[in-house]
């Protein structure tokens, strides 16, 4: 099989042949249809990760056929669409992963290539109305996003909620999500045309975060406070989200992209019992909720563009730009 190799730290990847994996007792072969980017994918070649190690097949999320099994039991998998769970070996414990836990992609072999071998217990039917490329976009972010906005933040349908940093895969599934669920959905973005584009797929309105007084435009124009806020940059702006969650609101974050907040106020926390919920990935009743919600809704998953295998590389410039609007898909 053909398959995109991250040989080293900021190495392009390359393109090489490998041996076609062989599933054990307990796996499954699947033929990848498509294999979606992530920004994790990116700072592991940018040395910007903990336990690298090369040569690395990257790509947490995949879809595709499964073609082989190991064990008889399974059999029935073979010949079915599928899309792949990328959160390996949970644990027993829903509220937190367990100590086996690991991310597809860094230590296991991803899905940048033709094939994978993946435990049959991380695979799930392809909702039915999702294209291959839509169906690869959905794993890792949408079960984030799924996890911080129901399992954390345990957001009501009637709820007023603050996505940030709209445009990145993450930012969207939640947005999309709470809107599905009935919430009111603001969102900010350092792009004024990406918030308008979120307006366009169900948000009431929006905030540039680079204006100096973003936090009293958003206050103003939503009519008040937050119920849950959902972030994933973590940095200076905190101090903002801080202001903006009502007493006893929550703020979900999966993600300090921009640094470790300053200036954080504790005493505004703890004395309107603002929760702060930390969270990543998710459990497996996570990911299989997550596709139920998004099979009952038919939500699809914003798509910005799709690159060949073969240009796997050119794939992580421009997820590097941080130009897209929703997920970098490798299809082909």
């Amino acid at each position: 099989m053909n398959a995109a190799i991250f040989t080293g730290i900021k190495e392009p990847l390359v393109i090489q042949q490998r041996p076609d994996p062989v599933a054990a007792p307990g796996q499954a072969v699947v033929h990848l249809k498509a294999a979606a980017l992530n920004h994790r994918d990116l700072w592991i070649q940018l040395g910007q990760y903990a336990g690298i190690k090369a040569p690395m097949i990257l790509g947490s999320d995949g879809a595709g056929v499964v073609r082989s099994v190991g064990s008889p039991d399974d059999a029935a998998w073979i010949g079915r669409e599928v899309i792949i769970n990328p959160s390996l070996d949970w644990g027993d414990n829903p509220r937190a992963q367990g100590p086996k836990f690991r991310i597809l992609g860094l230590p296991d072999h991803g899905t940048f290539a033709e094939q994978i071998v993946i435990p049959v217990a991380n695979l799930a039917p392809k909702p039915a109305h999702l294209s291959w490329t839509q169906a690869a976009a959905l794993p890792l972010t949408g079960l984030t996003a799924w996890r911080a906005l129901f399992t954390r933040a345990q957001l009501t349908g009637n709820e007023r909620v603050l996505i940030t940093g709209i445009g990145g895969g993450g930012a969207l599934f939640a947005m999309q999500f709470a809107v599905a669920a009935g919430a009111e959905v603001w969102v900010t973005s350092g792009t004024p045309e990406k918030i308008v584009r979120a307006q366009a797929l169900g948000a009431k309105g929006g905030v540039n975060y680079r204006d100096a007084d973003w936090v009293a435009q958003l206050q103003k124009s939503a009519g008040g406070l937050f119920d849950v806020i959902i972030d994933s940059a973590g940095g200076d702006h905190y101090a903002g989200l801080i202001e903006l969650v009502r007493p006893g609101g929550r703020l979900a974050f999966f993600g300090a992209t921009t640094g470790n907040p300053k200036g954080l106020d504790l005493r505004k926390c703890f004395f309107r019992q603002i929760s702060l919920l930390g969270t990543t990935m998710g459990s497996p009743a996570d990911f299989h909720g997550m596709v139920q919600f998004i099979g009952m809704h038919r939500l699809v998953p914003v798509v910005d563009r799709v690159f060949p295998l073969a240009a796997a590389e050119a794939a992580l410039r421009h997820l590097e730009s941080a130009a897209q609007f929703g997920k970098i898909v490798l299809a082909g």
